[in-house]
C-alpha cells in the first residue's frame, strides 16, 4: 500500500499491489465462492448483475452508528477492470450511503488494485469513526484477507 493516509473525509483510497495476475484478482472480486473467503458474511449471494442487491454482514459498531449490515447493489461493471457497488446501512436511523469502485490494472506479472471507498459525511462524527474504522479494516484486515485467498488459488 502506497501513499500517506488521504486528508479528504468523505472518501477511503487503498492502492495495494498483488503479484497475480488482473484476471486472477478479477476472480477474486467477482466469483462467490472466492468472495465469502475473504469478504464479510453473504457473500455467496453476490452476482455480477448491474441492479442485484444482497446484503453482507459484521459485527455492528454502535459508536460509529453502523448496524453491521449493509445492503449492497451492483452498479456497475466493466470485466476484468472495475466494479462498482453501493453499500447502505441497514439500520433505517442511519442514512450512511457509500461506492466501493474497485480497479485492477496489470502491472508487470502482477496487478495493482484500487479500492476507492466514498460518501463518508465529514460533519457527523458517527461517519468520521466509521471512516477510521473502515480505513484501517481496508488496509490490514481485507487485504490480507484477499491476499491469502489468492495465494490459495
Amino acid at each position: 500500500m502506497t501513499g500517506p493516509p488521504d486528508d479528504d473525509l468523505t472518501v477511503i483510497r487503498v492502492d495495494q499491489f498483488f503479484p497475480h495476475p488482473p484476471a486472477k484478482v478479477w476472480r477474486a472480486l467477482t466469483e462467490p465462492e472466492l468472495l465469502v473467503q475473504w469478504q464479510m458474511q453473504g457473500a455467496e449471494a453476490f452476482r455480477l448483475e448491474v441492479g442485484h442487491r444482497y446484503t453482507l454482514t459484521s459485527v455492528p459498531r454502535p459508536h460509529a452508528n453502523f448496524s453491521g449490515s449493509v445492503e449492497v447493489e451492483v452498479l456497475a461493471f466493466e470485466p476484468q477492470r472495475m466494479l462498482r457497488l453501493r453499500w447502505t446501512d441497514m439500520n433505517p436511523a442511519n442514512s450512511a450511503q457509500w461506492t466501493i469502485t474497485w480497479k485492477v490494472e496489470q502491472e508487470g506479472r502482477g496487478s495493482r488494485l484500487f479500492l476507492v471507498h466514498e460518501g463518508f459525511d465529514p460533519d457527523d462524527p458517527a461517519q468520521l469513526m466509521a471512516r477510521t474504522i473502515m480505513d484501517g479494516g481496508w488496509r490490514t484486515h481485507v487485504m490480507r484477507r484477499l491476499g491469502h485467498m489468492m495465494e490459495r488459488m
